[in-house]
């Protein structure tokens, strides 16, 4: 069913502009109240133009006549909006608005109340029922209930990858308008408006963008699917062990008085940038930054240990830098999209915060796994005899770790 199906109420039916991912991002969630079978794409013509009227009421963020108040409202608000925004908008989302999110709902056959929780899964926020999507916003929504329908994903599995989608393009989408689109549209010349900088910017770098981002999305995607046929059974995928290494800049919160907001942002774009590049080309993974501090994980115990102390190296020669200090771990992790916790990670954090400073301690799994494989020697003996090993350990000695008892942590450190 579209906006422009007779069984619509006239207070549904107008046309007028559109939304994708700003507009769904718009859509949020519509709300959240509303009775699900008045919302329900299946019912009858006459019965769904009759609860159409109630379910815009209850899902409408001010109230008034049902529909009409809100088509009303929706509309002087839409005067007030920048015609220039809307055509940016228009162009990156490739359609006008169009739907309210009842009618996005219904036009897509899935509930009111889980469209709603779709949209706020993804991050959009909510906007009563102003008319701000685009049948890509149907599409969208048909096709997740879909694989909901079809079997393929449960209702709270469609949910996470709802989220987990909007959380990391939000990022992403942030992170590309302050890092470069921020930049390149202040106007070359007098007279000229940002706004009439952006749109044929975002003309020219919306198709490149989406392709790179397609391809960086499969191959990450071949990456993981790998490990998932490599992994002996189900439980392992879900409970893994993996070394686990946090890296923290020492003094952080002394900095954040002492520098300039864009000195400060500088740095911490800097110290993300090299750990990043140093996780991903020995062989890490990458899993979050926190400003002053990076999570990593790696199969491997030596990939763990040479990623931590590669960071101390590099970081260590750079003199705007300050100091740093990793910790890492080994033992269970559970992961949740694209996450990571349990006792391993706590573990890890805590021997971070324990390690003094352009130090790399380890605790005594890690250390196990370590001389397991050769990479470092069992004992001093061992460590005399010359053997090619990777590493050096020394013990430090036993010390209580708030909420995890006491723990023997090991100095990691290079041969010779």
């Amino acid at each position: 069913m579209t906006a422009n199906d007779p069984a619509v109420p006239p207070a549904d039916a107008g046309g007028g502009a559109g939304g994708d991912a700003s507009a769904a991002a718009a859509t949020g969630a519509a709300s959240g109240a509303a009775d699900p079978s008045a919302a329900s794409g299946s019912a009858s013509a006459s019965s769904s133009a009759a609860s159409g009227s109630a379910s815009e009421h209850a899902f409408s963020a001010r109230g008034g006549e049902a529909g009409y108040g809100e088509e009303r409202e929706s509309a002087e608000e839409r005067g007030k909006e920048n015609p220039l925004a809307l055509k940016v908008e228009e162009l990156i989302l490739g359609a006008a608005r169009t739907y309210t999110p009842f009618q996005a709902a219904r036009a897509a056959d899935v509930p009111m109340d889980l469209a709603a929780r779709f949209w706020r899964a993804m991050g959009f926020a909510d906007i009563g029922q102003a008319r701000a999507l685009t049948e890509a916003d149907v599409l969208a929504l048909r096709r997740l209930a879909g694989l909901v329908e079809a079997g393929l994903l449960t209702e709270a599995t469609a949910i996470q990858v709802a989220r987990s989608t909007g959380q990391t393009t939000a990022r992403l989408a942030e992170w590309q308008v302050d890092s470069f689109i921020a930049g390149l549209t202040v106007s070359p010349e007098p007279g000229m408006s940002r706004m009439e900088v952006t749109y044929p910017l975002v003309e020219l770098l919306l198709p490149e963008l989406e392709e790179f981002l397609i391809y960086v999305w499969r191959r990450q995607l071949a990456a993981a699917t790998g490990r998932v046929v490599q992994a002996q059974d189900d439980e392992e995928m879900v409970d893994r062990r993996l070394a686990v290494g946090f890296a923290d800049l020492v003094g952080f919160t002394r900095l954040t008085r002492r520098l300039e907001e864009e000195e400060l942002g500088e740095l911490v774009e800097a110290f993300e940038t090299t750990a990043a590049d140093l996780v991903a080309a020995h062989g890490g993974r990458l899993i979050k930054t926190l400003g002053d501090e990076v999570l990593y994980v790696a199969d491997e115990a030596g990939t763990a240990a040479e990623i931590g102390l590669r960071m101390i190296e590099t970081l260590s020669g750079d003199e705007t830098m300050p100091e740093l200090r990793v910790g890492l771990a080994f033992g269970t992790v559970t992961t949740r999209m694209g996450d990571v916790f349990g006792n391993t990670v706590n573990l890890a954090s805590r021997l971070t915060s324990i390690a003094p400073k352009d130090t790399v301690l380890i605790d005594g799994a890690l250390k196990e796994e370590l001389t397991a494989v050769g990479d470092a020697p069992h004992s001093e003996k061992d460590s005399a005899a010359g053997a090619g090993y990777r590493f050096a350990l020394q013990p430090l000695y036993q010390r209580p770790v708030r909420g995890l008892g006491v723990v023997e942590p090991w100095l990691l450190g290079r041969r010779g």
